[in-house]
């Protein structure tokens, strides 16, 4: 096996000596995420078989998508999957930022206050949030912000909190996964403790999570914990490396119909949308999610301890419990940060000759540098990393389609800091 990293990859005998040692303690760690991802795979498939899915409802519809029943007992299937009263699940959503502002725009309304209560959100939320001005900000309909920060160790300021909520606090905006920051991600239960804390406050308040990077990661999602909305991108876990587009909000089935008319049209809302023949991807999709996440969670593990045992910094660190496949590594410097970003699109299956550079993006306020070799475009459930071109450099690691590839990707990333002389072994 060692002679095919060495001949076909480039991986010199000391990098994958070092990345074998460390592989050979991480097999009980392994043990336990096969576990997760075999009560996942039924708990999907449970969902399917309640609703009776056959082959007709993987056709799909066209002009205006109306009775399109592969559509509407997909969003069943979500709706079971994550124990909520409905689901909107759509092409038409391009994204999980866009699935955010959807539900937020959906159910906000002028006069009413958003509120993060775990400091600033993702960096693509500040101009839907106005924070940044652009056309069409919730600022710009009348909508306010606040945000209680964390505590220094990253965990929830219940206090803070408690001043934050006021009359106007109508929705709870929570961000599981830690974005471009270094605070560590928040587990379902952790997340449950928070909704249960703010619904004593004030119980009409709607409390929504972005579930982007986190879905299946644990036996339970955020919906069973007491969120009224989950949303996220199927172009991350749910999707399973096959959906080739859109997002989903699950949840209450008020909350989710607003943002349905939202999305579409007042007056039409889930009655209408196209489907354009995704179905079949996008079912599939789901029912091989939990093993696709599973394949990077293992992944993320062996990252934190490889670069955990080198003296960087890891978030989460190796020995950590997971609630998303996120791994952030602190590089230090710009030279390793792109180092890393090059080694796992030497890793790709597409464009894998491509160097990535770091560039300007839609919604961040510095250069980011994007590693993705990706059979869908920015499909980081797909073996992908980024990050900022900012201190402290931190690459943010995530994805993998099968358990070898995102081996592969942490052992290139490795290969190509150590033969720039970046780390020593």
């Amino acid at each position: 096996m060692d002679n095919i990293y060495l001949d076909c990859f480039g991986i010199d005998k000391k990098v994958l000596d070092f990345a074998s040692d460390i592989l050979d303690g991480l097999k009980e760690r392994f043990n336990d995420i096969d576990n997760t991802a075999e009560y996942n795979q039924l708990k999907v498939l449970s969902a399917m078989q309640a609703e009776n899915i056959s082959e007709a409802h993987l056709h799909g519809s066209t002009g205006y998508g109306y009775a399109d029943a592969g559509r509407d007992s997909l969003e069943k299937v979500y709706a079971g999957v994550f124990k909520t009263e409905d689901a909107l699940v759509r092409p038409q959503i391009v994204s999980g930022t866009h699935a955010i502002n959807v539900a937020l725009s959906g159910n906000l309304r002028p006069g009413d206050e958003l509120l993060s209560p775990a400091g600033r959100l993702y960096d693509t939320m500040d101009e839907i949030i106005g924070i940044r001005p652009s056309s069409g900000s919730l600022k710009e309909y009348g909508i306010s912000y606040r945000q209680a920060e964390l505590k220094d160790d990253g965990t929830f300021d219940y206090e803070a909190v408690k001043r934050s909520i006021n009359d106007k606090t109508r929705l709870v905006s929570i961000q599981r996964s830690k974005g471009y920051d270094s605070r560590p991600s928040f587990s379902v239960k952790d997340i449950g403790e928070l909704i249960a804390f703010i619904k004593g406050i004030k119980p009409d308040v709607i409390c929504m999570v972005d579930n982007c990077y986190g879905e299946f990661v644990e036996k339970k999602e955020p919906s069973e914990l007491g969120a009224d909305m989950v949303v996220g991108s199927l172009i991350k876990n749910p999707g399973g490396g096959l959906a080739p587009c859109g997002g989903y909000i699950a949840g209450k089935k008020e909350y989710v119909e607003n943002a349905a008319y939202r999305l579409t049209s007042p007056g039409l809302g889930k009655e209408v949308g196209a489907t354009l023949g995704v179905n079949p991807l996008m079912y599939q999709g789901l029912f091989l999610a939990p093993t696709v996440v599973s394949g990077a969670l293992k992944g993320a593990v062996f990252a934190a301890e490889l670069y955990g045992r080198l003296g960087f910094k890891t978030v989460p660190g190796g020995k950590d419990e997971r609630t998303d496949i996120i791994q952030a590594v602190e590089l230090g410097t710009s030279e390793r940060l792109l180092a890393f970003c090059e080694g796992i699109q030497a890793a790709a299956p597409v464009d894998s000759f491509v160097k990535p550079v770091a560039d300007a993006m839609p919604g961040y306020d510095s250069e980011v540098v994007m590693a993705a070799g990706a059979f869908v475009q920015g499909s980081s459930i797909e073996l992908s990393a980024d990050g900022p071109l900012r201190p402290p450099y931190n690459v943010f690691f995530q994805g993998g389609l099968t358990w070898p590839h995102a081996k592969l990707g942490m052992i290139k990333s490795l290969q190509c800091l150590y033969e720039k002389g970046l780390v020593e072994l």
